[in-house]
């Protein structure tokens, strides 16, 4: 099968405009209008949001949750994007989370980190790559690889947070595939495992990104067990990767980490409470906690938590509001950040 590329992106217009930064322009003889995405307050850094996933056996949720990640404790709450699906990955500046399109859907939503409710327009990317890794530095984020209607893509997008429909063509991957995950440095990107064409299973290969300088990954190493579905977290120094599906007929519960500034294999650092394919939990993490959630088949509403430089098995943290398979996810504190 041939590979596909983006070649358009497209953002939708409200009434009065294109928005950009959640505020409308104004066109033609009509005066300014008032904001048309949420209101941005800064508050305190350290929160996860969560969601929306794959209901199980069928169906999916529109619904986003939120934590404390310095706590435990059940999720709360948040809003609603505009689109549920599963495979949608995240990644966020210290403000504002941004949500990529997932399965069978273009719908790019942004969200306020710091104020409940629904997410707002970020614009589509055309063609539908679900899959893909999401990572971030603290301006830019990415969506690398993922695959439509089982074609893959190598395709490396960037796309400015403060900036509804910013989207630009960064590099390749090694190759194209699909069901991988990211997790970042403030300068470098790493994405774990995948599928690819020629190897649809599982595969072992770690690549990076220097997110400062547009071009094409390079290869890091290799995980110690090969996967998809893996779910990340990250601080400045160190890049988890954390269960996924090994096999076709087992998900794995192992945990492992690279130092993100060198190259080499990764090694391991301990265990999930359970085997599961976590999916697209993206950095969801602190430069002290990383969070794991919608653990499936089994607990498939729960969440752990591990510390990130400290090498050891997971912890409990609570329960997700519902019970969703395929998370996505971002938070205003992960390793990209600083």
């Amino acid at each position: 099968m041939s590979e596909f590329r983006v070649d358009k992106i497209t953002n939708r217009t409200g009434d009065t405009g294109p928005q950009i930064c959640g505020v409308s322009t104004f066109s033609g003889t009509s005066g300014m209008a008032m904001p048309g995405g949420p209101t941005e307050y800064r508050g305190g850094r350290g929160r996860g949001i969560l969601g929306p996933g794959s209901q199980i056996p069928s169906g999916t949720f529109t619904n986003l949750n939120y934590i404390d990640i310095a706590t435990t404790g059940n999720a709360q709450e948040f809003g609603d994007l505009s689109y549920g699906n599963a495979y949608r990955g995240g990644f966020a500046s210290s403000t504002r989370g941004v949500w990529v399109n997932g399965q069978n859907d273009q719908t790019t939503d942004y969200t306020i980190i710091s104020s409940k409710g629904g997410g707002s327009d970020f614009g589509e990317i055309l063609n539908e790559p679900m899959g893909g890794a999401t990572f971030n530095s603290s301006t830019i984020g990415f969506r690398a690889g993922g695959s439509d209607g089982g074609v893959h893509t190598d395709q490396i997008i960037g796309m400015r947070i403060a900036q509804v429909a910013s989207f630009y063509d960064f590099g390749d991957l090694l190759g194209a595939g699909t069901y991988m995950n990211g997790a970042s440095s403030p300068t470098r990107g790493v994405i774990f495992g995948e599928a690819t064409p020629s190897s649809p299973v599982t595969n072992n290969t770690i690549q990076y990104v220097t997110m400062t300088s547009q071009g094409n990954a390079k290869d890091f190493g290799d995980l110690i067990t090969a996967r998809k579905y893996a779910d990340t977290a990250s601080n400045t120094t160190r890049a988890l990767a954390a269960g996924g599906n090994a096999t076709p007929a087992a998900n794995t519960n192992s945990i492992e980490y690279v130092t993100i500034a060198t190259t080499g294999n990764a090694a391991d650092f301990g265990d999930l409470t359970s085997a599961t394919a976590l999916g697209k939990s993206g950095s969801v993490s602190t430069a002290t906690r990383g969070i794991f959630a919608g653990f499936h088949p089994a607990k498939i509403n729960g969440m752990d938590y591990v510390t990130i430089m400290t090498t050891g098995n997971s912890v409990d943290f609570g329960d997700m509001t519902v019970a969703m398979a395929y998370v996505g996810g971002c938070s205003d504190s992960n390793g990209g950040l600083g």
